[in-house]
């Protein structure tokens, strides 16, 4: 057994010896996949072929690990796995709550893990580590920010972020953006501060801190009542951004405005909650911002993904971002400027918007839509923080959506009601529905509605990936992993697996063999095409 884990470790010190050369964090992955999104744009778009429209019907399982054993260690069900791993060299990083684990790509098998011992936090999820060098980077629950060497899974430093005791959680999977570590925070049962910081990858040193809500004096406290209220408003920054390395800018989505549900006491559009901020990766300052959910009355984080792409519009090419909201509302934006090509629902019927700011093409919210103590029917949330994905082949935005409604109570009528002050109960059908939408003019070019058998269409998820084989990847309601055509939606493979779809997948190229990784429940799924050709189709 000694000489057995002697090996392994040999295998991931000469795979990282050279670690990972931060130049090709902004290079299409291909033989790696060294950060959250693949690469800094957050396209989830593998640039990979080998498994195409044609041969992916030979999809098969070449190994798959389960990681049923760390809910026993702690006591608890099996976790579900809901980061997204880094391979590079060879090797798999991937994370639960208080874990990391460096995983053989080839097998499956476990080279090191690395465990944290919390002292506070929420264990509902964590979304993987960052890498520069040899070094990977962590976040405990608790908010602190963990260093480890890649080779050994030796900690080299930590460094807390928030307070824990308030209230504070971290779940985010940080990323690396030239030398900085930016890492976010979560905790909207409590009202918080939200916060972007970033950290020098070197010594965990602070480098700068953005506040999603802003303090006295500055831009966009006029949205509050008054500074006291901003400086406990919310906008957590709990998933990761995207980073145009050409600009200078990283592009993050911003949390709901708190106290949630209960609007009365934080009269206005409340900035820069529910946001898309563009700040300067050098300094932390906001260039511009796009507000898709002003005033939030109905939990909609706007955490969700921004997505890089570049396009010519009317003859001339232009630098853009995707990005579909939770509440259900499409923007493609001018990624130089913040202005809006596109605003507009993707999701018929949305209850909580009455109209569009002329000036800023922002939708405005319909006050009369807010919850009430004898219940307002609302939108579902029509998406959460599960990845959406760009196809350079179709040229199509890829996001995964609910069709439905719910009643929303309001439980805290006070002036100045805190935490959470109200709560939703599902009423009637839903649909869980795939979308495939055109950013330039924000019409769906097809759309795949799931089976939604029993209540699991209320679920919105899991995360989708797109190659260059045609391909979009993602998993249905009842526990399939799929993979589309592209350009129409139609379905070329499936594969049952043992839970439902729970992370993003990702692809890689390894010793001439195209793997594409994703994870069910506990279990992480490697697949591949067999030797000597594709198999029949299942």
């Amino acid at each position: 057994m000694i000489a057995r884990f002697a090996a392994m470790l040999l295998l991931a010190a000469g795979a990282n010896a050279a670690g990972l050369d931060p130049a090709t964090l902004g290079s299409p992955p291909t033989d790696q996949w060294p950060t959250h999104h693949g690469d800094y744009s957050a396209r989830r778009y593998s640039p990979l072929k080998q498994v195409d429209e044609q041969t992916v019907g030979g999809l098969a399982v070449a190994w798959s690990a389960r990681f049923n054993d760390i809910g026993a260690q702690r006591g608890a069900p099996s976790p579900v796995v809901k980061g997204t791993p880094l391979m590079i060299g060879g090797v798999l990083y991937m994370t639960l709550p208080d874990f990391v684990f460096a995983v053989d790509a080839h097998t499956g098998k476990r080279l090191w893990t690395y465990r944290w011992t919390d002292k506070g936090g929420h264990l509902v999820a964590n979304r993987g580590v960052g890498m520069y060098r040899n070094w990977l980077y962590f976040m405990g629950p608790d908010n602190w920010v963990i260093c480890l060497d890649a080779t050994t899974g030796k900690e080299r430093w930590r460094k807390e972020i928030a307070d824990a005791r308030k209230q504070y959680f971290s779940t985010s999977a940080p990323i690396v953006a030239g030398h900085h570590v930016l890492v976010g925070v979560g905790g909207d049962a409590m009202d918080i501060r939200g916060f972007l910081k970033s950290l020098d990858p070197d010594t965990g040193e602070e480098q700068w801190t953005f506040y999603t809500t802003p303090g006295a004096g500055e831009p966009g406290v006029e949205t509050w009542p008054d500074a006291a209220t901003s400086l406990h408003g919310g906008g957590g920054t709990w998933m990761p951004g995207s980073y145009d390395p050409a600009l200078g800018l990283i592009y993050w989505g911003t949390g709901n405005a708190n106290p949630v549900y209960a609007g009365q006491g934080r009269p206005g559009d409340n900035l820069y909650t529910a946001s898309i901020v563009a700040l300067d990766v050098e300094t932390g300052k906001l260039r511009w911002h796009f507000q898709p959910m002003p005033h939030d009355t109905h939990d909609y984080d706007g955490t969700e993904i921004p997505v890089l792409f570049d396009r010519v519009v009317d003859g001339k090419p232009r630098k853009l971002l995707a990005f579909g909201a939770r509440n259900g509302w499409y923007v493609t934006l001018d990624r130089i400027t913040g202005k809006a090509l596109v605003s507009m629902p993707y999701m018929d019927g949305l209850r909580w918007v009455k109209g569009i700011n002329p000036k800023t093409r922002e939708p405005i919210s319909d006050r009369d839509n807010d919850p009430k103590v004898t219940g307002s029917i609302g939108n579902s949330n029509p998406t959460n923080w599960y990845n959406p994905a760009y196809s350079e082949i179709s040229k199509l935005f890829y996001i995964n959506t609910v069709r439905g409604f719910g009643i929303y109570y309001l439980l805290d009528t006070s002036p100045k009601p805190a935490g959470y002050s109200g709560t939703v109960a599902g009423v009637g059908e839903t649909q869980r529905v795939l979308l495939a939408i055109d950013p330039l003019t924000g019409k769906h070019a097809w759309e795949h509605v799931y089976p939604s058998v029993g209540s699991a269409g209320t679920t919105v998820g899991p995360g989708l990936m797109a190659t260059a084989g045609n391909l979009v990847f993602t998993g249905d309601d009842q526990k399939n992993l799929i993979a589309y055509r592209a350009t129409d939606g139609a379905i070329l493979w499936h594969y049952k697996a043992t839970a439902n779809q729970s992370n993003g997948p990702i692809s890689y190229l390894l010793d001439g063999k195209q793997y594409v990784v994703m994870a069910a429940g506990d279990t992480l799924y490697a697949l591949a095409l067999p030797a000597g050709g594709a198999a029949a189709a299942p």
